[in-house]
């Protein structure tokens, strides 16, 4: 990684006698370096003009890191597409990480992202640590965040979809067949998506008449072992819902393996609807009713935000939300006649 004067962290480190981390560490005010390694390494980068590179637009390597919680779902697929059709169409290459339910911004992944280099991260449902976000931030590397949870987000752009109103006309949706018991499975209800989803249920109910039943609610994980274990438990209850709302399309799919198990046909004694909109709705049977979240398009602002920060564009809004839309298919129908 170059400075503005043009020479580069190995050079450095050369001349030095260190490795390349411990110069970084040096750059980014780090502990693990000796006062004399750190007051030799301050002295050559002073001696060569070394500055770190900031954003004004004349210094980028073309690269963007795209940090997301697990790859092995169709929902990252989806945002996957979005952020590589992007990142094409702007000509830099995409570096993707898998942070598998561990935060982001630890000391070892800033030395190794700042060392290679990037114009930027997008950074896709995983917990920014606030010390990487401030090391972040003082380094002017352009952040954008896409439905974040467990982060602080004041000072970065967000891309989101318009969850509250996807709740809302999921809900809407079942009411307007006749459903009057309606069940809902979020997903992790630390993530701020799930709550807006919720919210826009209890709303919905709330505005037809009906008082939001904490029975009636399970938090899941937005996995199929999720919805089938809390789809169980809903349709196990005394006096069961007629339709389930799931926080996911995979989750919605646990939905049906539960009723299948427990002999309760869909959509003749259950209507279910999802949320997301993944391939996977078109493939199950019956077809599935779900809340479609534009997936590739909040991967592909949340790209395009990031390089053209890095190349001096105007800081973004501090959030922007793309719409939701109900897809119906075949999986609702009138709730069966009360027996």
């Amino acid at each position: 990684m170059a400075g503005r004067g043009g020479v580069r962290i190995a050079e450095i480190a050369a001349a030095a006698g260190v490795s390349v981390p411990t110069v970084s560490k040096v750059l980014n005010g780090r502990p693990g370096v000796s006062a004399a390694t750190r007051a030799q390494v301050e002295h050559l980068l002073v001696e060569h003009g070394y500055e770190r590179r900031g954003r004004s637009g004349s210094q980028t390597v073309g690269l963007v890191d795209f940090v997301i919680s697990d790859l092995g779902t169709q929902w990252a697929t989806a945002l996957l597409r979005g952020a590589e059709a992007e990142a094409s169409r702007l000509g830099v290459g995409l570096v993707v990480t898998a942070a598998h339910g561990r935060p982001v911004g630890t000391p070892d992944w800033l030395e190794h992202v700042l060392t290679r280099g990037t114009d930027g991260v997008v950074l896709v449902v995983s917990e920014l640590l606030d010390a990487g976000r401030e090391e972040l931030l003082r380094l002017r590397t352009p952040v954008v965040l896409v439905d974040p949870v467990g982060t602080r987000t004041e000072r970065l752009p967000t891309v989101a979809a318009t969850d509250w109103a996807g709740g809302r006309d999921a809900t809407e949706h079942l009411l307007g067949l006749g459903h009057r018991r309606i069940g809902f499975v979020t997903g992790p209800p630390e993530q701020e998506c799930h709550r807006d989803r919720l919210d826009g249920y209890r709303a919905a109910l709330l505005r037809a008449g009906i008082t939001p039943d904490p029975a009636l609610v399970r938090h899941g994980d937005s996995l199929v072992a999720g919805g089938r274990r809390y789809g169980e438990e809903l349709l196990r209850l005394p006096e069961p819902p007629t339709a389930i709302i799931s926080g996911s399309d995979e989750q919605a799919y646990g939905v049906y393996a539960a009723a299948r198990a427990l002999g309760v046909d869909v959509p003749g004694r259950l209507s279910v609807v999802g949320f997301d909109d993944v391939d996977l709705c078109q493939w199950v049977t019956p077809p599935l009713t779900t809340v479609r979240q534009p997936l590739a398009g909040m991967a592909r602002e949340a790209t395009r935000m990031v390089v053209e920060l890095s190349r001096g564009g105007e800081p973004p809004a501090a959030r922007t939300e793309l719409a939701t839309s109900l897809v119906v298919r075949a999986s609702t129908a009138p709730p069966p006649p009360a027996r």
